[in-house]
């Protein structure tokens, strides 16, 4: 995925969100976050793709603070936050909170779209 892409720009800003909120609201001390990337599907035995989707995971150790999205309009007097999970919502094709033995993960997709074989790494090195 090129650093410069539409794709790596939306994926940088969504983690960036989910993890600054397990900082902020997820924090219990002694105990850290967890961030996990993936994309998937894996490629099909023939090199071909199904429509791929990167997957941001963040965990941490607070699971009785759940995320939510807020009404922009309510939030008005509030300028400091609250508008990061609006901003996942509109990027990601889909986001949800997973339980844990201890805390919660809160995760999301990102639709990429289909590849061809070598697609990526064409377009890559004619730039």
């Amino acid at each position: 995925m090129p650093r410069d892409s539409d794709a790596s720009h939306g994926i940088a800003l969504i983690t960036g969100e989910l993890t600054a909120n397990a900082v902020s609201h997820g924090r219990v001390p002694g105990r850290d976050f967890h961030l996990r990337l993936s994309v998937q599907p894996p490629p099909a035995p023939d090199g071909h793709r199904t429509p791929v989707t990167a997957r941001i995971e963040v965990s941490d150790a607070r699971d009785e603070r759940r995320p939510e999205l807020r009404d922009p309009a309510a939030e008005a007097d509030n300028q400091e936050g609250g508008r990061g999970l609006l901003l996942v919502d509109a990027l990601a094709s889909k986001w949800g909170v997973a339980e844990r033995s201890i805390g919660k993960t809160v995760w999301c997709e990102y639709a990429l779209g289909a590849t061809e074989p070598g697609r990526a790494l064409r377009a890559q090195s004619s730039s």
